[in-house]
């Protein structure tokens, strides 16, 4: 079978005829010429042969996201039965399921990297090309909903160049009655005390008027509430604010429309950043802290979060140095301690921490996230050790111990590793103990001393495995209780470590817990889950009854380095509270002008110890040699430790020093971020599953650019951890540079931009919608603009797939016509100069004409 794929030359025809008739000297109705005409008129019409005969492999590529409701298993079979009863012979049918990746049944684990919250088609297409192979006849069909959350912009041009079409049918979703927010619209950065416009935009099903209650609230807050009316399926919601803070808010809307099928995209996040300066967070366990005076005069916006239990990454947005001052580790979120260290290493920032008995090791910052950027260690040598210890770890190993988590352990592998750190970090003369509990409490070590026992203790407990049921929380107190009182040691501590949704049979913990307090022992918790989980109030209960610290971790991968900090602060926390002389160092003259006159001694310290690389300022002079002003560069930023109290008991005789505001405002000003290079902007936006990073610069910097190329890189924050990403600038134009990187829901991005020695700070930036749920109309019509430009259409008629042109078994004819055309020509002029081919003749009867034209 012939086709012409440009018939329309074929209206020369006519016209060919007209000027043979009209210009007989043209010789177009010879055989050669007339051949030769035809060769070409021919390959303009690009003729194809459909030779037929050679097998086709259909590619289904099936949805298993969560828009898609996962396109059934039974569903899928049976399309597959209906393709295999009518493929042809020689044709065959390869599957491949995909998500936010893709898997070709039969080949790999069907576990879908990312998981099922994501259509990324792009991905999915890219990885059905590469098993094609290239001598067959390939084509695709889509099962799916139609809305990817990725762009198909070069899976298009692949498939192109290609001649792969794709075909589709949709699978049947529950969009029609949808009612969703589809957009919060902000601006991206304000001024303080500048008003702006909050516009929400609401969309359902046109048609009849729909009423939808909807709230917001700001930054976790008493929440604003209205309703919407849908008219024609649209509405907009508008309010007007205006934020005084520099810093990070968070616009949470709301909607509750009734009957709705999709709620996943009833919520939406929105964040505003507020510039003033680079400002100073300060967190602090002083209701009124005596550093906040002292900056202010000199000018720092001093800001003191109202709630500390609120803290994240948000609030890092615009401020240039962070201060802890004497407030324990366990007051702080954890995911505002790991933001701290991208905060200062890649966005330039500072940070300072000061002494107190609720600082550095006593404070349970060892092993925290902050350790590894402070100038000085928290670990304590042998020879500092005084009192001996005696501690007693009751673990939870009941049933859901035995969930898996990332690194291919279980909540019981870390939970071992966690005991066995404390086994570790305690001295020959410690006592340890340690129970497994379930139903009943479990005896795996005995009240010990370590000495020669260490390396025994730690092969038995790193073996502990989940047996079941549920956890007795009364019964695992009493067993521990029980083994601290056969000791006479110094220090006596308790550590519970439970499943915050799965605490049972308190029993008689209060009385156990009284008792424990009366005789000097004291009882800590650390507990798998967060706040809100089911038994977080009895976990908190027990370890204010028993006068310890409660821990909080909903990511498992944190519980060891949460056991080393709390036995550094148990056992080996070294806050000295003794008078103690002092003298400084040149290495003050490395942040100042000139040596200040030092106090002659401090109240009370927390012993630890220079870091290799770090530059100590001032030192005691009791022995130690302990630091007590440290600071070092770190990456992008810079990290100072005042080790000596700077308020309250003890710290009243640095207070009184004359030299104290300057010391404040001398660390503040060298630990304070620079401001960014001017000439440059940085834009951070999400679009689909993706964030795009553009940079803006002037003309005047393009030789400081050829010099150094800017540096993008990114922080992504979520349940499941963090993790840095470097980013690929691509130029878009003069003046623009951008990047993108995947950026998934709930997901919470930071980042900076590193041109020489400055940096731009920017975030944080978070997807308002889950994309795999808003569902936009740009992205269905991307989707069949792909499908339209393949040459692929809707398949409602599966069978009619395989009666398609195959263009892979189909021959190009213009290339053998072309090239006869060339043949023909050669010998038409060939024929035409040796005469072969006959000319027309002048009459013989004409007669002569003179030269001059007369007869």
């Amino acid at each position: 079978m012939i086709q012409f794929n440009s018939p329309e030359w074929f209206f020369l025809v006519p016209l060919l005829l007209a000027a043979g008739w009209k210009y007989k000297r043209l010789h177009l109705g010879s055989p050669l010429r007339l051949l030769l005409l035809a060769c070409l008129l021919l390959a303009l019409a690009q003729p194809v042969f459909n030779k037929g005969g050679s097998g086709m492999d259909l590619w289904v590529l099936v949805d298993k996201s969560n828009s898609a409701a996962g396109i059934p298993a039974a569903g899928a079979e049976e399309i597959q039965a209906i393709l295999e009863r009518h493929k042809h012979s020689g044709d065959s049918i390869r599957l491949v399921d995909f998500a936010q990746s893709a898997v070709l049944q039969g080949h790999g684990d069907p576990v879908f990297a990312g998981g099922t919250a994501g259509t990324d088609m792009e991905q999915a297409l890219a990885y059905t090309m590469a098993q094609m192979q290239p001598d067959r006849v390939n084509r695709i069909l889509m099962l799916t909903d139609g809305w990817p959350t990725t762009p198909l912009d070069h899976a298009a041009e692949q498939l192109i160049h290609s001649r792969i079409p794709v075909d589709y049918r949709l699978a049947v979703t529950r969009r029609e009655a949808d009612v969703r927010i589809e957009q919060i619209k902000t601006p991206v950065r304000i001024r303080p005390g500048e008003a702006f416009i909050l516009e929400a935009a609401l969309a359902g099903p046109p048609g009849p008027s729909v009423t939808v209650p909807w709230q917001i609230s700001k930054n976790g807050g008493p929440p604003l509430k209205g309703e919407a009316t849908l008219v024609n399926g649209k509405a907009t919601v508008r309010l007007t604010d205006r934020l005084t803070t520099p810093g990070c808010s968070a616009y949470e809307m709301t909607i509750t429309p009734q009957n709705d099928p999709i709620p996943e995209n009833n919520r939406a996040v929105n964040f505003i950043e507020v510039t003033g300066g680079n400002n100073i967070l300060l967190v602090s366990g002083y209701d009124r802290d005596p550093l906040a005076p002292y900056l202010e005069a000199q000018g720092f916006r001093v800001q003191r979060p109202a709630n500390l239990r609120q803290l994240d990454a948000r609030h890092l947005s615009g401020a240039g140095l962070v201060i802890i001052n004497n407030l324990s580790a366990s007051a702080i979120p954890a995911d505002f301690l790991h933001a701290l260290d991208y905060y200062v290493r890649e966005q330039g920032g500072g940070l300072l921490m000061c002494g107190g008995r609720q600082s550095f090791g006593s404070g349970g910052y060892f092993s925290s996230p902050l350790d590894e950027l402070l100038p000085v260690s928290m670990e304590m040598k042998k020879d500092k050790m005084k009192l001996i210890t005696a501690m007693s770890i009751v673990l939870d190993r009941s049933g859901s111990m035995a969930c898996s988590v990332s690194g291919g352990k279980t909540k019981m592998d870390l939970a071992n590793a966690g005991a066995c750190q404390t086994i570790s970090l305690l001295s020959d003369q410690d006592f340890i103990s340690v129970h497994a509990v379930d139903s009943a409490p479990h005896p795996i070590v005995t009240l010990t001393r370590l000495g020669p026992n260490r390396k025994q203790m730690l092969s038995t407990v790193s073996r502990i495995a989940s047996m079941g049921g549920g956890i007795f929380i009364g019964a695992g107190l009493e067993a521990g209780w029980k083994e601290l009182q056969r000791s006479v040691a110094g220090i006596r501590h308790l550590i519970l470590f439970a499943d915050a949704d799965d605490s049972e049979e308190p029993a008689n913990y209060r009385k156990t817990l009284k008792e424990m307090v009366k005789e000097g022992s004291t009882v800590s918790v650390i507990a798998l889950g967060t706040e809100k989980s089911a038994d977080a109030a009895l976990l908190k209960e027990i370890a204010e009854l028993g006068q310890g610290r409660i821990f909080f971790c909903d990511r498992p991968g944190d519980i060891p380095n949460i056991f080393a900090q709390e036995t550094i602060s148990v056992a080996r926390a070294a806050f000295i509270r003794e008078r103690t002389p002092l003298h400084g160092t040149a290495g003050w003259l490395q942040i100042a002008a000139q040596q200040p006159a030092w106090p002659p001694a401090v109240d009370g310290y927390n012993l630890c110890y220079l870091r290799d690389g770090a530059t100590a300022a001032c030192v005691t002079e009791d022995g130690n040699e302990a630091p007590l002003i440290s600071f070092w560069n770190r990456g992008a930023g810079r990290a100072a430790a005042v080790t000596f109290a700077m308020g309250g008991e003890y710290g009243q005789t640095i207070q009184q020093w004359d030299g104290y505001g300057d010391l404040i405002q001398t660390l503040a000003r060298w630990l304070n971020r620079q401001n960014p290079p001017q000439g440059y902007s940085v834009r951070a936006d999400a679009a689909g599953d993706r964030l795009r990073v553009r940079l803006y610069y002037s003309d005047g910097n393009i030789p400081r650019l050829a010099e150094h190329m800017p540096e993008a890189s990114m922080e992504f924050s979520g349940k499941e951890g963090s993790r840095t990403q470097n980013g690929i600038w691509e130029h878009l134009q003069p003046g623009v540079f951008q990047c993108s990187f995947p950026l998934p829901h709930g997901v919470m991005a930071r980042g900076a931009v590193r041109i020489g020695n400055s940096v731009i700070p920017f975030g944080p930036v978070s997807q308002q919608v889950d994309p795999e749920w808003a569902m936009p109309p740009a992205a269905r019509e991307a989707f069949l603009d792909l499908v339209s430009r393949t040459g692929g259409r809707e398949r409602m008629d599966l069978p009619s797939i395989f009666q398609e042109p195959r263009p892979g078994t189909s021959l190009q004819l213009r290339p053998f016509l072309l090239w006869g055309a060339c043949a023909l020509l050669v010998l038409d002029a060939l024929f035409t100069r040796t005469g072969l081919l006959p000319r027309r003749r002048l009459p013989q009867n004409l007669p002569p004409t003179s030269p001059t034209g007369g007869k």
